[in-house]
């Protein structure tokens, strides 16, 4: 085993939460008189934090009003977390392999890092995560590669021993920014050619494929 650590994005990554995202927003967007959205349309307006979900979601409409909208989802989708999110199939136990192996692991999202931790304790329970962190004020989101930077140098590993798994361009441009092994996987909410496109060195489609291509990374 060449990586000594591997950083995850969640959601779309180790999460399927597509569904509840939606309907949390579109019921914001109707509780303040905007149209609501297909749920596939959802696939584009996430990954580069609730922010710029709210954004794409209003149709660019006035900041005072985004801001209303992202309050109402806040609220809504934090009792609502739980509805329809899951783990993809054989995920947890690719990642518990990985542990026994020695690797340590953490988790990188764009999402709000409160509700990152509740997932990811919930959802992955089998899962040994050295550090869970998602959007904290004052660091700034991926792509850039700070906070990838400052996990690794947390769970004590260089960069290039490093592996990043994700589902966008987004995770992909951070890996490749912060000098990382990108994985990109195809079950998530974006294309296999839209992370060949951003650097991915492997595409995988299925847990017992990534599990493969980390252990036989060669950064």
């Amino acid at each position: 085993m060449l990586l000594r650590a591997v950083l995850f994005d969640l959601d779309g990554t180790l999460v399927d939460s597509l569904g509840d995202i939606a309907t949390a927003m579109n019921h914001a967007l109707q509780q303040h008189g905007l149209p609501p959205h297909p749920e596939a349309a959802y696939l584009r307006f996430v990954g580069e934090g609730v922010a710029k979900l709210a954004e794409r979601a209003t149709g660019g409409a006035a900041p005072s009003l985004q801001g209303q909208v992202l309050a109402t989802y806040h609220a809504y989708y934090d009792t609502h977390l739980f509805d329809r999110t899951c783990a993809y199939p054989g995920v947890e136990a690719a990642l518990a392999e990985l542990a026994a192996d020695g690797v340590r692991l953490g988790v990188l999202s764009n999402k709000s890092d409160d509700f990152v931790k509740r997932l990811a304790a919930r959802l992955l329970p089998g899962v040994t995560f050295s550090a869970v962190y998602g959007e904290r004020p004052g660091i700034p989101r991926k792509p850039d590669p700070t906070a990838a930077l400052a996990l690794a140098a947390e769970l004590g590993v260089a960069p290039d021993a490093c592996g990043f798994v994700g589902d966008t361009s987004v995770d992909m441009d951070t890996a490749k920014a912060a000098g990382m092994y990108g994985v990109g996987v195809t079950w998530g909410f974006r294309t296999a050619e839209e992370l060949r496109a951003h650097g991915a060195r492997a595409v995988v489609s299925s847990a017992g494929e990534l599990l493969a291509a980390l252990r036989t990374a060669a950064p």
